[in-house]
């Protein structure tokens, strides 16, 4: 299949900068057997049943976005030039893969200083990726980041604002525990006390994994057919317990749902054998139109760029001719699209 077949046009002024306040008020298009209609978050317990299992993704975003300068010691090369890098994915402990810019002029041996945090470039890639390696230890390197670093907001965000306090609180889930990831799994950004209190009373159950997600999701496809795409890693792991609640729920007749692409391509890498089992590693499973899910029954997910792995992922799971009558029927109903936008609700096809 090409990259053209996931394209669509999207107007502007629906790609949304902010969250619904509260979390709960955002809207919710339910796709079932009798078509689509329009819900609210709030009352996503309506739309599913006693002994379903919603499965989130713990990850926490960690502030990854370091604004700082290179520098080079021969002035002739260039000097001190301003540059910021998103962490992408930690390749030891002081080593992490970053997307830099301005990518062009940074060259392995280029010392690079974010605040009080230095480090030096020690191997560059393609679309602007060059490898840090920093100036402290494991636990001293977390903590200046801590400090040096803010929020990475997706791309097609920072392009239209800057990043403050309130993207601190907004851009992490109520899951958050485990830290590791420099995008958020987006789906669970609707969820709070009160939708979790709803689903309890409904008897929906819940279990939990984790997959860090990294930037190279916002990374565009390049390729001009889908075959030609080289996915991108990201680490994660997939506990006995969440194992065991899958098990128990698929003999009690529930149903499964993964509560954003992150947690769905995870519990698929470790259903690789037919069944969800315990697993830890990198995954860089890239479903696409024509794969055979082995784990999720339901996925609740935001609406995503075109042209990007996620529609693909959709379209594999609920048929790609059903995801563009469903982004169709979104965009003419004025939904708000990606990372801070509405939800979607949609059944394996």
């Amino acid at each position: 299949m090409l990259v053209d077949d996931f394209d669509f046009e999207l107007p502007e002024d629906l790609i949304a900068l902010r969250p619904a306040r509260p979390r709960r008020a955002s809207r919710l298009l339910v796709a079932d057997a009798d078509g689509q209609r329009i819900s609210v978050f709030e009352r996503l317990a309506d739309e599913l049943r006693e002994g379903d299992l919603l499965v989130f993704n713990d990850t926490k975003v960690i502030p990854a976005r370091l604004v700082g300068l290179r520098r080079r010691l021969d002035a002739a090369e260039g000097g001190e030039v301003k540059m910021e890098a998103t962490l992408m994915k930690r390749l030891s402990p002081d080593t992490w893969r970053t997307l830099a810019r301005p990518g062009k002029r940074l060259k392995p041996g280029d010392e690079v200083v974010f605040g009080d945090l230095t480090g030096e470039i020690i191997a560059k890639g393609e679309a602007g990726q060059v490898d840090i390696r920093f100036d402290c230890s494991a636990a001293d390197l977390d903590a200046a980041i801590a400090i040096a670093g803010v929020p990475p907001l997706p791309p097609y965000i920072a392009a239209r604002r800057g990043p403050d306090v309130e993207d601190e609180a907004d851009y992490q889930t109520i899951f958050a525990e485990r830290s590791g990831a420099v995008a958020a799994p987006t789906a669970s950004l609707h969820f709070d006390d009160t939708v979790m209190a709803s689903l309890a009373a409904r008897g929906v159950q819940t279990t939990r994994l984790t997959l860090h997600v990294g930037a190279g999701t916002f990374l565009p496809v390049k390729a001009a057919d889908i075959a030609d795409h080289i996915m991108h890693s990201e680490w994660g792991e997939v506990r006995t317990e969440t194992c065991e609640a899958i098990t128990e729920t698929r003999k009690a007749g529930g149903r499964v749902i993964a509560a954003g692409t992150t947690a769905l391509r995870l519990l698929e890498t470790a259903a690789e054998s037919g069944e969800v089992r315990p697993w830890v590693g990198d995954t860089d499973i890239f479903i696409t139109p024509g794969y055979e899910f082995r784990a999720v029954d339901g996925l609740i997910t935001n609406f995503h760029l075109p042209r990007s792995t996620l529609v693909m992922l959709v379209s594999a799971f609920a048929g790609t001719a059903r995801i563009r009558s469903l982004y169709r029927y979104a965009i003419e109903n004025r939904m708000r699209f990606y990372s801070y936008g509405d939800a979607s609700l949609l059944w394996r096809a």
